[in-house]
This record gives structure tokens, C-alpha cells and sequence, in this order.
């Protein structure tokens, strides 16, 4: 039987999955088979498919062109978009799908995963009282196996169960959340410069000392519930990310 148009399904977990999100989550499946500019299924398709609504077919959709995954060509239809030579600031995609949008081989190396009490810097970020638990993922990430970028997350305890079974090494850490009804939607970022220390050396191949890139951010739920702070460090001739801007008038004449 056809589910209800914009009802929603629960993981395994009992966690509520709506359905915009079970679409967008089939279409990341299929861009990752696909090549730039293969031909996506109409909103109507999308419709016959999971038997939604248009505006849950769009929504799903519109995440997905606002991300840059993919186009729509007025007239034409929907396309997997051409991938940017870098990830642009205002944007996250998972290091999984950014790498193989790039046709890199995306993996990872599994550092540490436990559940510790939480610094006071960690649960400032997280909005927590400190020394309250959480799940901390440290990984070294790789692109055919070429080190891009340590990463440590740390994670709201609530969703320790999913990042306690995920596999992270082969999979989306993400993905596992959405799965277990946890859509990660919003968050802030901050970008700067670091030296290598010499565990940053030794595991991303460097010398102590070498620039790197640091990108720490926080990353809310769709309720707006902060889940997850990570900080990842770059080598600085590895990673890049393009920042777009609006440019402001010049308006106080007196100091020209």
C-alpha cells in the first residue's frame, strides 16, 4: 500500500523519519552513481515514487540544489550538478560525499570512540551543563588514501546508541543520524590557521610546523537543537573552501 502523502515513517530506532528527508537521502544514493549532468526524476516522479505531495517532493529537492548536488534547468528538469573544484564555506557536505563528488575514493581511519564527560569549552558549544556526557569520534580522513583531514566531533549524548553502531570508517556518520531520526540542519563555523603539532605531523603526514587550515563548527537539528561540535584540521595545500560575498556600499563619505 502507498503511504499517506507527507507522512512519515520511524527508524529502527522509533524515531520519526519524514518523508522529505527518506527523499532526500534516496537521491543522495543515486547522485553518487550517477555523473554531472544525468537526468534526476521530476518532482512529479518523486510523487508516483514515495507517494508524497509536490511540496515534500520540492523540499527534498531544494535542500539538494541549495547544497549544489544538483541543478534545476528551467524548461528541461533536474541534473546531478558539475562538482566545485572546492566546497564552498557556506555549505557542508559529508567528507564522504564531498570526496567522491571530487571522484576521489573517500575513507577512514577510526582514532577514538567513547563517551566522556564533557570539558567546559564542549559544553559550552553544545549547550550543556559541564562534565555532562558526551560521544566524542575522532577519525583521520582520507581520500584515496592520501590524509585530508583529522576530525574530532564531539556529540550530544542523546544520540549515543546511532554513533555507537555506526560505521564510521566506511560510512557517513550523517547518514547513521538521519537514520535514527536525527537531521542534522543548521550550524556555524569558524575557519583559521594552525601549525601542525606533532600528532598533526605524524598522522597527516607533515612535518611539525606546516600550516594547516582549521575549520571548527556546530551543527544543529531541525528543531534547532544543538548535536554535534566538530573541529577538523586540513593540511593547508590539501583542502580549500571558496567563500561567496556580497559586496557593502561605502557609505560613511566623510573618511574618503
Amino acid at each position: 500500500m502507498t503511504a499517506p502523502a507527507d507522512s512519515a515513517r520511524r527508524s529502527a530506532e522509533g524515531h520519526v523519519v519524514p518523508y522529505w528527508r527518506r527523499i532526500e537521502l534516496a537521491l543522495r544514493a543515486r547522485i553518487e552513481g550517477l555523473t554531472p549532468g544525468d537526468r534526476l526524476p521530476s518532482d512529479a516522479d518523486l510523487c508516483s515514487e514515495f507517494g508524497v505531495s509536490r511540496m515534500t517532493a520540492r523540499n527534498a529537492v531544494t535542500r539538494l540544489v541549495e547544497e549544489g548536488l544538483i541543478v534545476r534547468v528551467s524548461g528541461r528538469g533536474t541534473f546531478v550538478a558539475e562538482p566545485p573544484a572546492h566546497r564552498r564555506a557556506d555549505r557542508l557536505l559529508t567528507f564522504s560525499h564531498e570526496m567522491r563528488r571530487r571522484g576521489r575514493v573517500p575513507s577512514s581511519r577510526l582514532l577514538a570512540r567513547e563517551i566522556r564527560p564533557s570539558s567546559a569549552t564542549e559544553a559550552a558549544a553544545l549547550g550543556l551543563r559541564a562534565s555532562e556526557p558526551i560521544v566524542v569520534v575522532r577519525r583521520l580522513r582520507c581520500a584515496d588514501d592520501e590524509p585530508i583531514a583529522l576530525e574530532t566531533a564531539v556529540i550530544i549524548q542523546s544520540v549515543a546508541a546511532a554513533v555507537l553502531a555506526a560505521d564510521v570508517e566506511h560510512g557517513s556518520l550523517h547518514e547513521a543520524l538521519a537514520r535514527a531520526g536525527w537531521h542534522l540542519r543548521r550550524g556555524t563555523a569558524t575557519i583559521g590557521a594552525a601549525a601542525a603539532s606533532p600528532e598533526d605531523a605524524r598522522l597527516l603526514g607533515l612535518r611539525r610546523g606546516d600550516p594547516l587550515l582549521v575549520e571548527r563548527r556546530v551543527i544543529a537539528d531541525t528543531h534547532g537543537r544543538r548535536v554535534e561540535a566538530t573541529e577538523s584540521r586540513y593540511p593547508a595545500d590539501r583542502y580549500a573552501l571558496d567563500v561567496q560575498f556580497d559586496v557593502e556600499p561605502d557609505t560613511d563619505r566623510e573618511t574618503r
